[in-house]
Parts: C-alpha cells; sequence; structure tokens
C-alpha cells in the first residue's frame, strides 16, 4: 500500500511526498481561485489523474493482448462548477498512435472506462472521451 505525506508550504501551495521513492509533486491554487497558475491546482491533478490512470490500463491491456499504445497522449479540459465549487465535466481526447482492428478497439475502450480512477469518481462527474486515430494512407 502506498503511503504519501502532504505539506502545505505557503502561499497557497503544496508538496505531496511518495514515500517509499521520495518523488515529489506540487500544487498551488488555480489563477481563477487566488493562485497564480504557475503549476497544477489540485483539481488539475485529480483530472490528470484519471488521464494517466486510463493510458496505464490501456497500456496493461495492450500488453496483455499482443499490441502496443506507446506515443499515445490524452488532452484533458477540467470544467468547473460553483455552488458547490467542484469539477463539473472532465473531457479527454485521446489521441492513438496507430489505427488499431475494432477487437484492440475494445480493449481499449473498456480499459478507459473501467480505470481505477474513473470508477472512483462521482457519476455527476460528466466524462467526454473523444477517440482520435491517425487516418490512413
Amino acid at each position: 500500500m502506498a503511503k504519501y505525506r502532504t505539506y502545505y508550504i505557503g502561499d497557497l501551495k503544496t508538496e505531496a511526498e511518495h514515500l517509499k521513492s521520495g518523488s515529489k509533486i506540487m500544487t498551488e491554487a488555480p489563477e481563477d481561485n487566488n493562485g497564480k497558475g504557475m503549476m497544477f491546482s489540485p483539481t488539475d491533478l485529480f483530472s490528470a489523474s484519471l488521464a494517466s490512470c486510463m493510458m496505464t490500463i490501456m497500456g496493461i491491456a495492450a500488453q496483455a493482448h499482443g499490441f502496443s499504445v506507446d506515443g499515445m497522449r490524452i488532452d484533458t479540459e477540467k470544467v468547473m462548477a460553483a455552488n458547490p465549487r467542484r469539477v463539473a465535466e472532465l473531457k479527454l481526447d485521446i489521441y492513438l498512435p496507430m489505427k488499431y482492428s475494432e477487437r484492440e478497439m475494445r480493449f481499449i475502450e473498456t480499459s478507459v472506462k473501467t480505470c481505477p480512477v474513473a470508477n472512483s469518481l462521482h457519476p455527476d462527474i460528466i466524462k467526454t472521451i473523444v477517440y482520435h486515430q491517425p487516418e490512413e494512407k
């Protein structure tokens, strides 16, 4: 089980440390909430963790079924709501590195829907997902 330690370092910034590895992540309040916008905000990190989780599970599925998703990227847009202030929608554009067969796309799409972060999100958070595959030449 992973353990983390998070510090408030002042000026609306935090630093989280992964205790086993010593790896660190810093956050800052977003510009629309008194921050300077110079680093990830906590809700940016929340949004990025969904994309990272989806790609990790896609990678595991691809390895298990004999294909690769190396070079894939996800562009994420976070849409905030007020009253209460929260993440209302996550728009994810998934750019796949190659054209995949229907079978491979089923594994990719299942991975996206079943990653642990996706399964942990409140059901009111809208997830808009668009897949982009290169055009065949």
